[in-house]
């Protein structure tokens, strides 16, 4: 018999012949070294070493059989999932995502930059033919340093704080002419232009102490300056002021001054008022001497009587107090025994 290997229930009869018709049958190989190729004759029935051999022959062959059909569909599985795969990586190169706040335009090898602006979301393009490019439309902000000139010809140095953001329907045109890294090319060169021309117009100590109404026109003038690019300015501020080194210490020699100017001016003051003081006293004395003079002529010396009995009294309550003090009467010894002259 032939045993092939697609199933083992497929057996035909060999150049030998049927197992019972009386002929000696060729011995079986081993069956670690079966040729499954070569056709496996069936052994005489007597013969029990070569019907366990051929038992053998068939387990073998059946679990071969059994291998090649699962490889057979692990190949056909791997197949499938290349095909899915290379499906999957082709359809995942024709997509790109736009984020919140941001915005793409589309450039084709072939038209050029579309004028047409992608929203947000997961969109489709044509690989190698079509390439997006992601613009960020949310406010941003820059610093910007300048040092500029006043109307005084003193040096200012001066940083403006710019939030800044593109729109969104001007995103061809910007890309086409200034690029992606547009705020680079714009920004500095129209901030510097219009701080020259607003400083120029007031002095340094304007400058401060009118900050507000500057402030209001370098935003003005910017603002229109920045809408020729496509660009929105929602806040523009003054961060930074200050001024050359020798304009610095001028002013600080000004305050000086105008401090010890002060303090001159105080003491010139406290004596004017010391003086008017001393001429208030004089004028009080010489009042209070006239109305004495008027009261010694009405009421005579009886005002200084009284005054100067109130002074002895005086006098006599700080003596008592003493324990120093003693007091004897006139013409008595008292206390003590004191010799008499004669």
């Amino acid at each position: 018999m032939i045993l092939k290997r697609a199933s083992i229930r497929h057996v035909t009869l060999g150049r030998f012949g049927s197992p019972h018709s009386g002929r000696k049958p060729r011995r079986l190989p081993d069956p670690a070294y079966v040729d499954f190729n070569q056709p496996i004759i069936e052994p005489h029935a007597g013969d029990h070493i070569a019907d366990r051999k051929w038992e053998l022959s068939l387990q073998r062959a059946s679990y071969f059989a059994i291998i090649e059909m699962a490889a057979q569909l692990f190949n056909r599985i791997g197949q499938l999932g290349l095909g899915v795969a290379v499906v999957g990586g082709v359809v995942n190169s024709a997509l790109y995502n736009v984020d919140g706040g941001h915005r793409a335009v589309i450039f084709d090898r072939f038209v050029g930059v579309k004028n047409l602006v992608v929203g947000e979301g997961t969109h489709f393009f044509i690989p190698w033919v079509q390439k997006p490019i992601i613009f960020d439309i949310r406010s941003r902000p820059r610093n910007v340093p300048t040092v500029t000139g006043s109307k005084d010809l003193q040096n200012v140095n001066i940083t403006l704080r710019i939030l800044f953001r593109p729109v969104p329907d001007q995103l061809p045109k910007i890309y086409t002419i200034l690029g992606i890294d547009y705020e680079e090319r714009v920004l500095p060169s129209i901030t510097s232009e219009v701080l020259k021309a607003v400083v120029a117009q007031f002095d340094a100590g304007e400058l401060i102490t009118q900050r507000e109404i500057v402030s209001q026109k370098v935003s003005e003038s910017l603002t229109e300056r920045a809408s020729q690019f496509g660009l929105i300015l929602d806040d523009i501020s003054i961060t930074h002021l200050t001024f050359g080194k020798e304009f610095t210490q001028a002013v600080e020699l000004k305050q000086v001054a105008q401090q010890e100017a002060e303090k001159a001016r105080f003491l010139v003051e406290k004596a004017e008022q010391q003086k008017k003081a001393a001429v208030i006293a004089a004028e009080g004395d010489a009042q209070a001497a006239i109305l004495l003079a008027k009261s010694f002529g009405t009421a005579g010396e009886g005002l200084v009587e009284l005054r100067r009995i109130e002074a002895a009294e005086d006098i006599a309550y700080q003596l008592a107090k003493s324990r120093n003090v003693t007091y004897l009467p006139q013409g008595q010894n008292v206390l003590l025994n004191l010799p008499t002259q004669n």
